[in-house]
């Protein structure tokens, strides 16, 4: 039975190696801090990207709403997942830096998308330059500027969410632009990120003044409000720039006559993912990482809108692949645990036909010896030529030697296997009890219950008392002596034996020669 349980256990393990050597998917989490059109783009790349690489990922998404302290929460979450990496667009600059350095402490690698913190405690960067985006609409706001006749032309700028670092750079870079151009009237106010606030902004200017010539919004979704606005005064509609430049968005609105132009913002959430596998595998990977973006307007609009267009099909194409191949995946790993499980069935069915076949062989071999033994002795006692031996070995009861009781029988067991093996140094009690048929546990209550010694200090007492009747019999060196009852070294047989006896084994020799 033993055999068979190690060859069914051998079985087992090849049959889970197998099945475990599928390479590992790597986890990444996301933390986005808001929804919208512009971010649904950006997780739908990532999602067609989860087996675009040579290393399969899996993406978890989570979105904050803009509210920092659920981001918080969520971060902390994909943490204790067990994510091998954190991508984060913060929704404040300062309010998640204490998480992002929990991730870091738990050794998982952050990257930070598109915005970043107050803290320099992350692993890479990497999304549009939004002082590049902002200094871009500046620079076709004055161009817009230049068509102005009559009057100083007033160019408003309505920020998002000062808090937030895509906020201060691009009106960083849309001031960087404004600066030193005295010829225009650059006002710029606070609308939050919220079209509500754009819209009261611009409403209160149109009426109250200056009316702006050109107004940027920080994004085309407050650009869109503020074009709602201006159309309620149709005596005067201003030119409108925004950013994200998506399609139905932005690039519609440049082509439907709202927009005087938007800045495409980059997504490339494949391009995250890339970033990804490099700092997961060991890569060479650049900290910081610009994406590119364009400025889109009414001339370049329409192949703008057509490639636009095009790459969000064929994403969506992409992603719909990925669901089809990743419930063709599942299927394939159920198949594949079933089919193991089958052949670890059919091996173990092999193996005990085989142990059950043996056994069976040996039982019927087993009977022939028996059948084969019991003939011979009903031979040996009524064949009368063999009368003489009978009588021989059919002795008395009286003529037995007096029975021995099983500690007696047991001592003298013991006894010869300590002598049998006494000079093996590496003698374990667990060699010494299979000989007599017991466990180790067994041997220590029995030698203990009989000799009131444990079975090591037996040995070692057996040792030195074969040793002491060596020393005194033959001419055999100390070392010999040593090694020939089993110690390692002379030296520590030297001092066994001066605890047992009192005297060192020279001594002992010296006092033997003596009387001689």
């Amino acid at each position: 039975m033993k055999v068979f349980f190690r060859i069914v256990c051998a079985v087992c393990v090849i049959c889970a190696v197998v099945a475990c050597s599928d390479e590992k998917a790597f986890h990444i989490g996301v933390s986005q801090c808001g929804a919208g059109q512009w971010r649904d783009k950006v997780n739908n790349e990532m999602l067609a990207a989860q087996h675009l690489y040579e290393h399969d990922v899996k993406i978890s998404i989570a979105c904050a709403h803009d509210n920092s302290q659920r981001q918080i929460e969520q971060i902390d979450s994909l943490v204790a997942s067990g994510i091998d990496l954190l991508v984060v667009a913060p929704n404040e600059a300062a309010a998640i830096d204490e998480a992002i350095r929990r991730a870091k402490q738990k050794d998982i690698p952050v990257i930070f998308f598109d915005r970043k913190t107050e803290t320099e405690d992350y692993t890479a960067f990497i999304g549009g330059s939004n002082v590049v985006a902002g200094e871009a609409c500046g620079v076709y706001a004055l161009l817009l500027a230049q068509q102005v006749k009559g009057h100083k032309p007033v160019i408003l700028e309505v920020t998002g969410a000062m808090s937030t670092s895509p906020a201060q750079e691009r009106h960083r870079g849309f001031a960087q632009a404004m600066k030193g151009h005295d010829e225009v009237n650059y006002l710029s106010e606070n609308g939050d990120w919220m079209e509500e606030e754009t819209r009261r902004i611009v409403k209160k200017l149109l009426k109250e003044g200056p009316r702006p010539d050109i107004v940027f919004c920080h994004n085309d979704g407050m650009a869109e409000d503020g074009y709602n606005v201006v159309v309620e005064d149709s005596s005067f509609i201003p030119k409108i720039i925004g950013i994200d430049g998506l399609p139905g968005e932005g690039i519609a609105y440049v082509q439907q006559g709202h927009q005087a132009g938007t800045y495409i913002y980059p997504t490339h959430g494949e391009k995250i993912v890339r970033l990804a596998l490099d700092i997961l595998t060991g890569k060479p990977y650049e900290r910081e990482n610009t994406l590119q973006g364009m400025m889109v307007t009414p001339e370049n609009v329409g192949i703008v809108d057509l490639n636009s267009r095009e790459l969000m099909k064929q994403n969506h194409d992409l992603i719909t692949i990925q669901d089809k191949l990743e419930n063709s995946l599942v299927l394939y790993d159920t198949q594949k645990k079933m089919l193991i499980a089958c052949l670890v069935c059919i091996a173990v069915l092999v193996i005990a036909g085989i142990l059950g076949w043996r056994a069976w062989w040996q039982t019927k071999k087993a009977i022939r010896q028996r059948q084969t033994m019991n003939e011979e002795q009903t031979l040996f006692y009524t064949d009368p030529s063999t009368r003489k031996l009978h009588d021989i070995f059919d002795k008395p009861q009286g003529d037995l030697p007096p029975p021995r009781s099983q500690d007696v029988l047991f001592a003298e067991q013991l006894n010869e296997a300590i002598r049998k093996n006494m000079s093996n140094p590496n003698l374990k009690m667990e060699e010494l009890g299979e000989e007599l048929g017991l466990g180790r546990v067994q041997l220590y209550r029995k030698v203990k219950a009989i000799t009131g010694q444990t079975p090591v200090e037996l040995l070692r007492q057996m040792r030195l008392q074969r040793a002491y009747a060596l020393l005194g019999s033959t001419t055999k060196t100390v070392a010999e002596v040593a090694f020939e009852v089993g110690f390692n070294t002379p030296g520590y047989f030297s001092k066994c034996f001066k605890e047992q006896y009192g005297k060192l084994p020279m001594d002992l020799r010296d006092s033997t020669n003596q009387t001689l």
